[in-house]
C-alpha cells in the first residue's frame, strides 16, 4: 500500500513522528495528500504550505530586457555538474538566446535557435553526452510589463530559486529597482502562493478552510460547538493562512514591523505581479539509504 520512503516524505513533508506518519499513511490508503491532511486534522503536524519535493539538481534563472523578462530552469543529476563550467557556459549561452527569442513557452523555446544554428533542445542531447550526465531544459516563461513598471529579479543559493516580481508607480526608477529587487528577494525566501487573497484560487482556500474546521473540531474543548460556531472560527484563522502565503500581507524580511504591502506603498508603488521557481520542483529523486534505516525501524515497531 505504502513503501518506507513514503514515510520519509511524510515525515519531512510534515515534521510529524515516523509511527505517526505511518499510521497516517495506513488510515488514508497510502494517499498522501490525504496523510497530510490527516496528520493535520488530528493536531500531529503543523498547518504548512504545500510545496513540491526539491529532489533534482540544476539552475534556475531569471534576466530581463526593457519590457521583458524570462524565467527558466535547466537540470542535471548531481551537485557536482552545477559547479561545472560547461554546464554554466550552456545555462549562459540559453540564457542569451531565450531573452531576444519571440518564444513564449518551453515548447517553442526548446525551438530557438542558438549561434551555432543548432536548437535549444539540439544543444541539450549535445551537452548531456560531453557533460556525461543527463541535462534537461525543464521549463520556461516569458513575462511582459508597461513602461511605468518595474521587474525585480532575484536569485537565492546559487540560483537554486529564483523569482519574478513586477511594481508599479514608483516613478524613481533608482528607487522602483531597489524596491521591486526586495520584493523578489522577499518572494524567493518566504514562498508566497499569491500576491494577494484575490489571487488565491479558490479551492485552495475552501480545503485550507476544511481542514481548520476538522482540527477545531477535533479539539475537545468544542465538541459542542455548532457548524456555524465552527465555521466562523475556521473563517478567523484564515487570516493567519492568508498572512503566511499571500506576498503582500507577509511581514518584509528587512523590517519585520511593517508587512511588504507597506513597504511598498511607503515608496509609492504597488506589487501586481509575481513568480518563482526552485531547483528539481516535482521530480523524483532516487531515494537514499535513510529510507531503508526507515524501513528496519517500522519493522522494529511492529
Amino acid at each position: 500500500m505504502f513503501s518506507a520512503s513514503d514515510v520519509k516524505e511524510l515525515r519531512e513533508k510534515t515534521g510529524a513522528g515516523m509511527m505517526d506518519c505511518k499510521k497516517a499513511l495506513e488510515a488514508c490508503e497510502g494517499n498522501m495528500d490525504k496523510a497530510v491532511d490527516w496528520l493535520r486534522e488530528k493536531g500531529i503536524a503543523k498547518a504548512a504550505k504545500k510545496e513540491s519535493r526539491i529532489a533534482a539538481e540544476g539552475i534556475t534563472v531569471g534576466s530581463s530586457n526593457d519590457n521583458e523578462a524570462i524565467l527558466f530552469e535547466v537540470n542535471c543529476e548531481t551537485d557536482f555538474v552545477t559547479k561545472n563550467e560547461k554546464f554554466h557556459e550552456l545555462v549562459k549561452e540559453l540564457d542569451k538566446a531565450l531573452m531576444f527569442a519571440k518564444c513564449k513557452d518551453t515548447e517553442e523555446a526548446n525551438e530557438v535557435k542558438l549561434e551555432d544554428g543548432k536548437t535549444v533542445a539540439e544543444r541539450i542531447v549535445e551537452e548531456t553526452a560531453t557533460i556525461g550526465e543527463k541535462i534537461s531544459f525543464r521549463r520556461f516563461q516569458r513575462f511582459t510589463k508597461k513602461d511605468d513598471e518595474t521587474f525585480g529579479i532575484y536569485s537565492h543559493m546559487g540560483g537554486r530559486i529564483t523569482s519574478v516580481v513586477i511594481v508599479k508607480g514608483i516613478e524613481d526608477r533608482d528607487t522602483a529597482r531597489d524596491v521591486a529587487r526586495d520584493v523578489a528577494m522577499q518572494v524567493c525566501a518566504m514562498s508566497p502562493i499569491a500576491v494577494n487573497r484575490d489571487a488565491v484560487p479558490t479551492d485552495m482556500v475552501e480545503h485550507e478552510k476544511e481542514i481548520i474546521k476538522a482540527e477545531i473540531k477535533n479539539d475537545p474543548k468544542n465538541a459542542s460547538k455548532s457548524d456555524e460556531i465552527l465555521d466562523k472560527m475556521a473563517t478567523g484563522r484564515l487570516s493567519k493562512f492568508f498572512k503566511e502565503n499571500c506576498l503582500v500581507e507577509q511581514d518584509f524580511i528587512k523590517d519585520s514591523s511593517m508587512t511588504v504591502e507597506k513597504y511598498v506603498k511607503e515608496n509609492g508603488g504597488e506589487v501586481t505581479f509575481m513568480a518563482r521557481i526552485a531547483v528539481g520542483e516535482g521530480i523524483e529523486k532516487k531515494q537514499e539509504n535513510f529510507a531503508e534505516e526507515v524501513a528496519a525501524q517500522m519493522n522494529a515497531a511492529k
